[in-house]
C-alpha cells in the first residue's frame, strides 16, 4: 500500500506539465497538487530546521537520533505537526478558493488532520537504521536512504492517515478526469 502511494504521488506530479502537454488545466496554482507539495515542503523545511536548532540549543549538543532517540522522535512529531499546521494557516489565509465563511472550518479541520497524521510519522527516524541493516550502511547513509525515503514515507502516512488520502480518495473531480478519462466519460454518458 505504501509503495503504491509513493508511486501514485510521483505520477501526480507530472500534472504540473499539463498546460505544456495541451491537457486541460482546472486551476493554475491554488488548489493543485503543486501548491500542496511545494507549500508543505517549504513549511516543513523551515520548521524542521527551527526545531533542530531549538532542541540542539536545549540539549547543548546536536540533536541526533542515535544519542537521543526519544527526543528525536518528539522533534519529528513536533516539526511535522507545526509545519503542516502552518501550511494549513497559510492556505486558509491566502487561498482565494476558500470562501470567507469556510475559513474557520478549513483551519480547524486541517489542524485536526495534521495532529492525527503527524502521530503516524514516529517511524521516520527508524527508516535509515533499518535500511542500513537491510541494504547496507552506504545505502542508508545516502541522500535517498537518509532523507528522501524517510520523508516520502512520512509524508505518505501523514497525508494518508490524517486526510484519509489513500489511492484515489484525495483526487478532485478534475484529477479523476485526467487519470481515468474513459471511465469518467462513460459515467457522464450514463447520467
Amino acid at each position: 500500500q505504501i509503495l503504491y502511494q509513493i508511486l501514485y504521488n510521483i505520477r501526480l506530479k507530472k500534472w504540473i506539465l499539463n498546460k505544456y502537454l495541451d491537457r486541460p488545466v482546472d486551476q493554475e496554482f491554488w488548489g493543485t497538487r503543486t501548491q500542496h507539495i511545494v507549500g508543505v515542503a517549504a513549511y516543513l523545511a523551515v520548521t524542521d530546521h527551527a526545531s533542530q536548532a531549538l532542541f540542539s540549543s536545549y540539549l547543548g549538543k546536536s540533536l541526533c537520533f542515535a544519542k537521543s532517540p526519544a527526543t528525536f522522535v518528539f522533534h519529528t512529531f513536533s516539526f511535522i505537526f507545526v509545519g503542516v499546521t502552518a501550511y494549513v494557516v497559510g492556505d486558509v489565509a491566502l487561498n482565494p478558493l476558500i470562501k470567507e465563511e469556510d475559513k474557520v472550518e478549513a483551519f480547524t479541520t486541517g489542524t485536526y488532520q495534521s495532529a492525527v497524521g503527524s502521530c503516524t510519522a514516529w517511524f521516520e527516524p527508524y527508516v535509515a537504521p533499518v535500511l542500513a541493516k537491510v541494504a547496507g550502511p552506504a545505502v542508508a547513509g545516502s541522500w535517498v536512504g537518509s532523507s528522501l525515503l524517510p520523508a516520502t514515507l512520512a509524508y505518505t502516512t501523514v497525508k494518508g492517515v490524517g486526510w484519509n488520502d489513500w489511492g484515489d480518495a484525495g483526487l478532485s473531480e478534475h484529477e479523476k478526469k485526467l487519470t481515468y478519462p474513459e471511465e469518467c466519460a462513460a459515467n457522464e454518458t450514463k447520467k
